[in-house]
């Protein structure tokens, strides 16, 4: 194969990657410049050549070319000029490694919040990276407490501040590595007069974030919050 049979293969099997149809002298002279000066009766003569030495095929009599396996192994093993992709490549792959740490990120905070709901019997939550609102497990376990059964409107005001109100409230107040407790305090939410909150910050890469206990002030204080620690500890490694 002479050098320009080798320019005019690796053409033809770059054209045909791209549209996945037969090329033809006339699509091969329309879509690449380096062969402007010869003429389409010269391109086709010399295709007839590669396909002869089996490195093109012909589908049918009035179609283009086709590489076929012989064509893509000189292809890879002498043309391959993977310098020239890079750029789309790293774009591609800048734009979607972001996205794969995003939802990292976030399984990491569900499976958190998954962890810590298994070890008390309160409603475990947290803010998820990149995402609005609060996640929450363990409610319907919670209201099983004599406190929740005793008192329906008590349990659907938990339910109110989980779903409509708790972003809003740990946005007022004060976050960090800390274990804090918010214990009847109706100054954050009047429904929180019979219940408490344990919460401590978190933070995953760039992303900062609560999790937390949620239950009836008759909760175990200590033993949540070893297990609160336990978890954020778990969630803020690296």
């Amino acid at each position: 194969m002479d050098p320009r049979q080798s320019k005019l293969l690796a053409a033809i099997i770059d054209q045909f990657i791209q549209t996945a149809l037969p090329v033809g002298s006339k699509q091969l002279l329309s879509h690449s410049t380096e062969f402007s000066v010869l003429s389409g009766a010269t391109i086709r003569n010399e295709m007839r050549v590669l396909g002869d030495e089996g490195y093109l095929d012909q589908p049918h009599i009035s179609a283009g070319r086709v590489p076929t396996a012989k064509g893509y192994r000189i292809y890879v093993k002498e043309y391959l000029d993977p310098v020239g992709q890079e750029k789309a490549v790293r774009k591609k792959f800048t734009t979607l490694k972001e996205q794969y740490f995003r939802r990292k990120d976030q399984e990491r905070a569900y499976e958190a919040v998954g962890l810590l709901s298994q070890m008390i019997p309160n409603i475990a939550f947290a803010t998820v990276p990149h995402k609005p609102g609060v996640y929450f497990l363990g409610l319907a376990h919670a209201l099983r407490q004599v406190e929740f059964r005793a008192d329906p409107m008590l349990a659907s005001a938990v339910v109110e501040v989980l779903e409509e109100r708790l972003t809003d409230v740990l946005n007022k107040i004060e976050i960090d590595e800390k274990v804090r407790y918010y214990i009847g305090e109706e100054h954050i939410l009047p429904q929180f007069q019979s219940c408490a909150m344990m919460i401590t910050g978190y933070k995953v890469r760039d992303a900062k974030g609560v999790i937390g206990v949620l239950g009836h002030m008759r909760m175990d204080y200590a033993y949540n919050t070893v297990a609160l620690e336990m978890v954020a500890d778990l969630l803020r490694a690296t």
